[in-house]
């Protein structure tokens, strides 16, 4: 080799050699290694959201469920079939592409899916060990390689994160065009005081946390710590889910149909099965309607729709009827009632589309949100026969139950409290920003479900324990009763909460708020 060639080459490994070394010295890097409680209290953490506090590196299910959610099918469908293609480019070129497939021509302004649909994902996705170290520092900084539209609502509504910093998007007559601005503008128009404090003791109070993947500690932000823990990939896939108790805040509502995590496999699976699904949907809904229910319910649960019912008193029928309390997982709660009676029952509700009431087997009446109209009609319905009624006045998914509004203590002498709960495994069977005339399509959908229906003892509507209560003291009593047997959370939370946050609306259409 020449000599000079040689001298050029040694010169700039000694550079670069020099240059590693003045990095090592501003901040330091350990593996394998968590900070203890006492290091890091009252310290800025700066926390990759990736790499430090997700269980899986991967990013691509939270993209598919932005193109499932906020675009359709066939947007997660292209996805899918790019996924290929993402695995073989760089991380940041496969980044760019989801990007761009997943956001491509969505509304800007309404765009919900990052505070309705995924936080649920990414709660079920935190690992307890790296949340253990993330909870314990004082201001956390939160960085992410996602678009921020995606992380912040979890972030700061479900982890109390302080500061998010994530890639922007650009967007153009008020739609995303699928392109993120370059750098990372979020973070480079905040002053470092507003991030960290003081400048003089800025990297003395600065601690980082992220892991090795795609060394995700090059961020530029983390140039700010004086130390850096990361975790490897290896030790990551032993962490354990976060449990729902630890949750810095209870995730109650969140929307949208996936009721799974799409990742590549599991997407790969619910595309060849919406083929064959929508045909036994369609099987299903006719066995509903033209058999009676001492022959649909079994032949049902042959197609995968199975229920369990437990009574701890006989329910006989009543000569004014008997009215029925339940709470509310689905549109076909009643019909579920009605299959477990073996006899048709009449059900109320306050929004149904014509779709669903056309659909269903049992007689639905629809309730204008006036209250003395409503009473007056459900008291009529139940000197017919008998009645159910669902006192949330809307579905929650998750083991909580709202509050119950107290008009069902005003319709008769006591009560049947019914405690419903319902598996499935592929797509969730209500909405509340969607579409809700699909509702029974959906539901009817999922390879497998499986209702669980309780029958209570009666409860008297004007009395607690022999003591005379009032009528929100006996709604409350039946709440807190079912809630016991499901092993729910009883909430004040009411419909009116739910669609505030999911939909940006009370949940009130323009025809039930002209009558009301």
């Amino acid at each position: 080799m020449d000599l000079k060639v040689f001298s050029k080459s040694l010169l700039f490994f000694y550079r670069y050699l020099l240059t590693r070394l003045r990095s090592a010295h501003a901040t330091q890097v350990k593996l394998y290694k968590y900070p203890y409680e006492d290091k890091l209290s009252g310290r800025v953490l700066i926390c990759d959201v990736e790499g430090g506090l997700l269980r899986s590196s991967s990013t691509f299910p939270y993209f598919m469920l932005v193109a499932l959610e906020g675009g359709g099918f066939l947007r997660g469908l292209l996805l899918l079939l790019l996924y290929p293609l993402v695995c073989l480019v760089s991380h940041e070129v496969g980044l760019r592409l989801m990007v761009m497939v997943a956001f491509c021509g969505l509304r800007k302004d309404g765009f919900r899916v990052g505070r309705a649909v995924l936080p649920k994902f990414f709660l079920e996705d935190v690992g307890l060990e790296g949340f253990r170290v993330f909870s314990r520092g004082g201001k956390r900084v939160c960085v992410s390689s996602m678009p921020r539209v995606m992380v912040e609502g979890f972030l700061k509504d479900y982890m109390e994160v302080e500061v998010v910093l994530g890639r922007e998007l650009k967007d153009f007559g008020g739609y995303y065009t699928g392109l993120m601005e370059k750098g990372n503008k979020t973070w480079e128009g905040i002053a470092s005081k507003e991030l960290f404090g003081g400048e003089g003791e800025m990297n003395a109070s600065v601690t980082g946390f992220g892991g090795r993947y795609l060394n995700s500690f090059h961020h530029p932000l983390f140039s700010h710590c004086k130390e850096v823990y990361l975790v490897s990939e290896a030790e990551k896939r032993r962490w354990h889910p976060l449990p729902r108790s630890a949750y810095p805040k209870p995730l109650i509502f969140h929307d949208g149909r996936i009721a799974f995590r799409p990742t590549p496999a599991s997407t790969l699976c619910m595309f060849l099965w919406i083929p064959l699904g929508i045909p036994v949907a369609i099987s299903r809904l006719l066995i509903f309607l033209s058999l009676p229910h001492a022959l649909s319910i079994p032949m049902v649960a042959i197609l995968g729709l199975h229920f369990r019912v437990t009574s701890s008193s006989s329910h006989h029928r009543e000569p004014q009827g008997q009215l029925y309390v339940c709470n509310h997982r689905t549109l076909v709660d009643p019909i579920y009632i009605s299959g477990a009676l073996k006899r048709h029952v009449t059900a109320t509700t306050y929004s149904l589309s014509r779709i669903s009431e056309l659909l269903s087997p049992i007689k639905t009446i629809r309730l204008t949100r006036n209250r003395e109209v409503d009473r007056v009609t459900m008291e009529s319905l139940l000197k017919e026969g008998d009645l159910v009624v669902c006192p949330e006045g809307t579905t929650c998914r998750e083991p909580y139950l709202l509050r119950f509004s107290p008009l069902f203590t005003e319709l008769s002498r006591e009560v049947v409290p019914v405690a419903l709960n319902v598996h499935f495994n592929m797509f969730h069977g209500t909405t509340a920003s969607g579409f809700k005339g699909l509702d029974p399509l959906y539901f009817l959908m999922n390879p497998f479900s499986c209702y669980n229906v309780v029958f209570m003892e009666k409860v008297a509507t004007g009395s607690v324990d022999g003591k005379e209560c009032s009528s929100r003291e006996v709604a409350n009593y039946v709440q807190e009763k079912m809630g016991k047997v499901l092993g729910f959370e009883c909430t004040a939370l009411t419909r009116r909460d739910k669609y505030l946050m999911l939909a940006g609306n009370e949940g009130i259409s323009y025809k039930e708020a002209k009558g009301s």
